[in-house]
C-alpha cells in the first residue's frame, strides 16, 4: 500500500492537534472527540484507502465523487512533478504548453462547439465563472436586463456565495449566510419518486418540471433571465437521474427564450455517469458546462468553465469587450499536466466503459437489495453515480425521523464493514472508475450487512 502505521502516541498528537487547529468538513470538533476522531489516512491502491493504524477499506464514494481514475496512479504524479521541475507559475498574462494542450484536449472530447475554457482551482469557483460570464455575454450582446438565474430545489453547486444561492437542499441549509445573491429563482428537481406534481409516469414528470422552467422564465420575463444552471444528475437526493426527455426539452425551452443552458458537470464530468460527460446521454450540448473533480481525479485541485464558441466569440475583438476576470491558480500548468495525464489514463484503460458496464452491475446490486431490505425505498442512477432514498415506510415514502439517529448509525456500520459511505436519507454510491465486479461484490455485501444491523437497531 505504500502507507506506514502512526504509532498510537503520534495518532493522539495528530487527532488533538486537528480537533484544535483544523475545519474538518462536515464533521463537528466535540463529536469526533467523542469518537476517538478523526481517522487519519496514509496511503490509496485502486478504490481502497488505508488509515495511520493499517486499517484497509473500499472508498466507495470516490473521496468526493472525484478519485475518478482511483488512487495511486503514479503516472499522474509523474507528470505533475516534471511540470514541476520545469515551471511551476507563469508571468502574468501569459500561459503555459499544458494548460493550452487541456484546453485543446477539453474541446476535443466535450460535445457540440464547446471549445474555450476558462480554468479554476475547483468547482465552485467554475460556477462562480459561469455564473460571471453569462451576465457579462449578455451585455457584451445588447441585452443587459439579462441579469436572472433559475436552477432547481434539492441541488448542490458549491460553496461559494454566488454558488450557495444557486443550490438549495436541506443537507446545505443557507439560512447562515443569507441574504445570498437576489435575482436567483428555484423551480422543482425532476425527481419522479417525490414529483411535486403527483406526476403518474417520468415522462410527465420531466414535461412538467421543464414547463415550471418556462413558466418561471415567462413570469419573470425572458428579457431578464440571463441562464438556468442545471446539474444532469443530481447528487444531494441521491443520484436523481431525469427523465429521458428532461434535458432534450430544457435544450428547446432554453433556445426559445434565449436564455442560457449550463450544465454543472463539477460531480457527472470525466466518466462517472459512463459517458466522458452526462449531457452526452440525451444528445444535449449546453451552451456551458463547469467542470472540477474529475478533471484530475483529485491528483491536484482544478476546474474548469467551458463555453460554446458563439458565447466565447463575444469576449473577442477589442481591450474593452475581453472577458475581465482572474482565478490566481486557474490554469496552473502543474495542474494542467496532471489534468492531461489523468484524461489518457481514461482514455488508455477504456474507464469511461467501465464506469457504464460495472455502474450497470452496482445498479442490479443495489436492487438485489432493495427487495431484501424495507428501509430502501428506491434505487437509481446512471453509471457509477448511483444512489437510493431510504424510508421509515415504502408505502406513504416517510422519512426516518431525527432522533433515528440513521445516518450516523448507517455510516458506522459501512465503516465497520470495510466501506466509505456516507449514510443518510439519501446515499449515493459512487466508487472510483476503476472498480471492478469483485470489488462492487464486496460493495453491495457490505453494504447488505450494514442494513440488515441497522434494520435490526431500529426495528
Amino acid at each position: 500500500m505504500g502507507g506506514s502505521m502512526t504509532s498510537a502516541t503520534t495518532l493522539k498528537e495528530l487527532q488533538d492537534s486537528a480537533l484544535e487547529h483544523l475545519w474538518v468538513y462536515l464533521r463537528e470538533p466535540s463529536d469526533m472527540a467523542e469518537k476517538g476522531e478523526p481517522t487519519v489516512y496514509v496511503s490509496g491502491e485502486g478504490v481502497r484507502v488505508t488509515d495511520s493504524q493499517g486499517n484497509t477499506s473500499i472508498d466507495a464514494m470516490s473521496g468526493l465523487w472525484l478519485k475518478n481514475v482511483g488512487y495511486g496512479r503514479k503516472e499522474i504524479a509523474d507528470a505533475a512533478y516534471e511540470q514541476m521541475l520545469k515551471l511551476t507559475y507563469m508571468p502574468m498574462g501569459t500561459t503555459t504548453e499544458p494548460t493550452i494542450r487541456l484546453a485543446e484536449k477539453i474541446a476535443e472530447i466535450t460535445p457540440g462547439d464547446l471549445s474555450r475554457s476558462f480554468f479554476t482551482s475547483g468547482g465552485s469557483e467554475s460556477i462562480e465563472t459561469a455564473i460571471k460570464l453569462a451576465r457579462a455575454y449578455f451585455k457584451r450582446v445588447g441585452e443587459p436586463g439579462r441579469i436572472k438565474f433559475i436552477s432547481r430545489k434539492d441541488s448542490y453547486h458549491g460553496a461559494t456565495a454566488g454558488a450557495m444561492a444557486l443550490g438549495g437542499n436541506h443537507l446545505y441549509p443557507r439560512a447562515d449566510y443569507e441574504p445570498l445573491m437576489p435575482g436567483t429563482f428555484h423551480v422543482p428537481q425532476p425527481n419522479f419518486y417525490r414529483c411535486e406534481y403527483n406526476s403518474q409516469t417520468p415522462e410527465e414528470c420531466g414535461e412538467r418540471n421543464v414547463k415550471a422552467i418556462e413558466d418561471t422564465i415567462k413570469f419573470q420575463g425572458p428579457e431578464t433571465v440571463a441562464a438556468v444552471f442545471a446539474e444532469p444528475v443530481s447528487s444531494p437526493m441521491g443520484a436523481v437521474v431525469p427523465p429521458d426527455n428532461y434535458w432534450p426539452m430544457l435544450r428547446e425551452v432554453c433556445d426559445k427564450y434565449g436564455v442560457l443552458l449550463i450544465a454543472d458537470e463539477v460531480i457527472t464530468g470525466f466518466g462517472r455517469t459512463g459517458k466522458m460527460f452526462a449531457c452526452e446521454h440525451w444528445g444535449v450540448t449546453p451552451d456551458m458546462m463547469t467542470v472540477a473533480k474529475g478533471i484530475t481525479s483529485g491528483y491536484i485541485p482544478m476546474g474548469g468553465t467551458i463555453t460554446r464558441k458563439e458565447i466565447a466569440d463575444a469576449f473577442v475583438g477589442s481591450q474593452r469587450v475581453s472577458f475581465r476576470h482572474v482565478i490566481t491558480f486557474g490554469g496552473h500548468p502543474v495542474a494542467a499536466a496532471a489534468a492531461l495525464r489523468n484524461i489518457q489514463i481514461m482514455e488508455d484503460e477504456d474507464m469511461v466503459g467501465n464506469s457504464a458496464r460495472q455502474g450497470a452491475y452496482l445498479l442490479d446490486g443495489l436492487k438485489e437489495l432493495q427487495e431484501k431490505h424495507p428501509m430502501i425505498g428506491v434505487v437509481r442512477g446512471l453509471g457509477l453515480m448511483c444512489g437510493m432514498e431510504l424510508v421509515k415506510d415504502r408505502e406513504t415514502k416517510e422519512t426516518y425521523p431525527a432522533e433515528a439517529e440513521l445516518g450516523s448509525r448507517l455510516t458506522s456500520a459501512f465503516q465497520a464493514n470495510g466501506l466509505h459511505l456516507r449514510g443518510s436519507d439519501n446515499m449515493n454510491v459512487a466508487p472510483p472508475l476503476c472498480v471492478t465486479s469483485g470489488e462492487i461484490d464486496e460493495i453491495v455485501s457490505g453494504m447488505d450487512r450494514a442494513f440488515t444491523q441497522v434494520g435490526r437497531e431500529l426495528a
